[in-house]
């Protein structure tokens, strides 16, 4: 890309796609044509065809999807994987029309088989059983990778694939029935310190373990890749570390200042045991996260609860 390429960045209202943007904006890009959900369904066919025939963007950056922790993705499994396929399909097949040089998919790491051996490594896909919670997801995004490998192979666009951690930052969805763990548990004890609560009741058992990689790095390491990777398969993005749930919910406990006690509700379902992706593909291109969980986890609880001061 170069500073006046004109750049599609779809769901840039999203954690990752705002990062993207923000990113980009600060290395002086500023050609973006950019849609919002309800000025764009991505879901409808005719609308996106529509609007690459008119827009013709030179660059894309694939991050519109519906996404959400394990109560959403396991209540409704319809939805997701019918609007992923759907928004994916025809954004990969318009760029392919209208002569996009360069796509880049996002995807996530629950594409992996659910006891795949730790870390995980990019050839581990396909290789066993899906988690059954995310499954729906994980197809869909697992059809999105290989989507932009045929159309490399068959049309040769330049269609490139990633696949991000667990992510937190500014933008995250803090609802409590369809979020992701850390800005659920960064919201329940919140509300539980600002309340007086005695207790902050959590999912599961605390043993899984996982990695947070902030929404910051992910848009650098995309940016990163989009200036430097053109291969197919697709390439991890993380930070090569991870903890246990438990001890992600005592970090929090202690950066909201919380002084209650924390109780495991274990009829509430752990997900997969542990996903720790591999990173030495990325870094041997030249990329490392450079923010720490502690610190962007203050950085983003500083920014929503006590300067906001307010939830989504």
């Amino acid at each position: 890309m170069d500073i006046n390429s004109k750049i599609y960045i779809a769901g840039h209202r999203g954690m990752v796609g705002s990062a993207i943007l923000r990113k980009l904006e600060s290395l002086g890009y500023y050609n973006f044509v950019l849609r919002s959900s309800s000025e764009l369904d991505l879901r409808n066919q005719q609308a996106t065809a529509d609007f690459f025939n008119s827009q013709k963007p030179d660059y894309v950056f694939l991050a519109a999807a519906k996404v959400g922790g394990i109560m959403a993705n396991n209540t409704y499994r319809a939805d997701f994987i019918y609007e992923n396929l759907m928004i994916q399909s025809n954004l990969i097949h318009q760029s392919y029309l209208n002569n996009v040089k360069k796509l880049l998919f996002l995807g996530s790491s629950c594409i992996y088989p659910k006891m795949a051996p730790q870390p995980l490594k990019e050839d581990y896909l396909l290789t066993g059983v899906l988690e059954p919670t995310n499954e729906p997801y994980a197809i869909a995004k697992i059809a999105g990778i290989k989507m932009c490998d045929a159309y490399r192979d068959q049309y040769k666009c330049n269609f490139i694939s990633v696949m991000p951690t667990n992510l937190y930052g500014a933008n995250d969805n803090y609802d409590l029935n369809n979020s992701h763990v850390l800005p659920a548990m960064l919201r329940k004890f919140h509300e539980a310190k600002i309340n007086a609560e005695s207790e902050v009741t959590l999912w599961g058992t605390g043993t899984p373990l996982r990695e947070f990689l902030h929404a910051d790095d992910m848009a650098d390491a995309c940016i990163f890749l989009m200036q430097n990777y053109n291969k197919g398969g697709f390439v991890n993005i993380g930070i090569g570390e991870d903890l246990s749930i438990k001890e992600l919910a005592e970090t929090i406990k202690d950066i909201v200042g919380y002084n209650g006690n924390i109780v495991w509700d274990t009829t509430k379902p752990d997900g997969t045991p542990r996903k720790l992706l591999d990173v030495s593909k990325l870094n041997s291109l030249g990329w490392k996260a450079k923010i720490s969980l502690k610190n962007g986890i203050e950085n983003v609880y500083k920014n929503k609860f006590l300067i906001k001061n307010e939830l989504n």
